[in-house]
């Protein structure tokens, strides 16, 4: 099955006439213009809009550029290595092979792909956002990984060359665009026939604070309300399978995973901190004034301080399928 997007198009023909016909009509004392006049005018609004430049990958992505976002990457990688060591076992990527890890940010899974795929094999990590580029970089120095190789590049349509890779892997990048279809169909044509695609996404409808308090509940719906203001979709991982459905992917397979972090934890605050992430949209949309921020975000830590709350930040879906071989396509 080809996995580039299919455009339809209707074949028409449509009479010319040498001469424009001229109408003449009068409404209320004024003149009506000629029809073939205003639709020349409409085409040629529509060409103007058709050439505005699409926003830039880091402009889409949801939480912002900032350095509080990115120390918040750098921990991530951590704390959700076991969730892309996990599916990465479901697709058995082995010595020799080649893995590239889309919107890796300042790590994301280089280490893990790089001893995976280790001797003999090759890792590629892509990232749009140049202090990301650089920190990765230099995360794969300071580690040693000989392997390792990072490209400045939008996930939505990196130039790396078609078919180049045995794993192509992203995580908690599809939840961070507004339209996840242009990544997921760039990591189709990224991965070899008979390669695997596989992701790490979020649920954020389904989590859990208790007991319940004002103040996280009240952060919880900033967070979505701010984060959704450039279409991107905090549900996104129950999406996965649809996504990689539609993208002509083949043995597609998912697993839910929900995570109680105790007190001390770091993914304990994840939601406080990703509303401090986007405080500045927060503050430019009118949602909440910085009085408020403070005064929740602290109300809210020291609920989560104590060891008696409960705290499920959100579901975890992982999903893996397979880029059909050109044999099985064709049928």
């Amino acid at each position: 099955m080809d996995t580039a997007r299919c455009l339809r198009y209707q074949s028409g023909t449509m009479a010319k006439r040498t001469t424009p016909r001229k109408v003449k009509a009068v409404s209320r004392g004024k003149a009506v213009k000629p029809a073939f006049k205003t639709r020349a005018l409409r085409g040629k609004a529509r060409k103007r809009e058709k050439k505005q430049p699409r926003p830039s990958a880091t402009t889409v992505y949801a939480l912002g550029r900032n350095p509080a976002e990115s120390a918040r990457l750098q921990r991530q990688s951590d704390e959700l290595g076991p969730f892309s060591a996990a599916v990465l076992d479901q697709v058995d990527l082995k010595p020799g092979q080649r893995a590239i890890d889309l919107g890796c940010g300042p790590s994301g899974i280089l280490q893990l792909l790089s001893d995976r795929v280790a001797p003999g094999g090759h890792v590629v990590g892509v990232d749009a956002d140049p202090s990301h580029v650089s920190m990765a970089r230099q995360f794969a120095e300071e580690h040693g990984l000989r392997n390792v190789d990072i490209v400045a590049a939008d996930a939505r349509h990196t130039g790396l060359p078609a078919g180049s890779f045995d794993v192509v892997h992203a995580r908690t990048l599809l939840v961070n665009v507004p339209d996840p279809t242009e990544v997921v169909a760039e990591m189709v044509r990224l991965a070899r026939p008979g390669g695997w695609i596989v992701s790490v996404e979020p649920d954020t409808e389904y989590g859990l604070c208790y007991p319940a308090h004002p103040a996280f509940d009240r952060l919880y719906a900033l967070f979505h309300a701010a984060f959704r203001r450039n279409g991107a979709d905090p549900f996104i991982g129950r999406r996965l399978t649809e996504l990689y459905r539609e993208a002509g992917l083949e043995e597609i397979d998912v697993e839910a995973r929900a995570s109680l972090h105790p007190a001390g934890d770091s993914r304990r605050t994840i939601r406080l901190d990703l509303v401090r992430s986007l405080r500045p949209v927060v503050l430019e949309r009118g949602l909440a004034d910085e009085q408020e921020l403070d005064e929740l975000d602290r109300a809210a830590r020291a609920h989560l301080a104590n060891p008696q709350t409960l705290m499920m930040p959100c579901l975890f879906f992982l999903a893996w399928g397979r880029r059909p071989t050109t044999a099985a396509a064709e049928r």
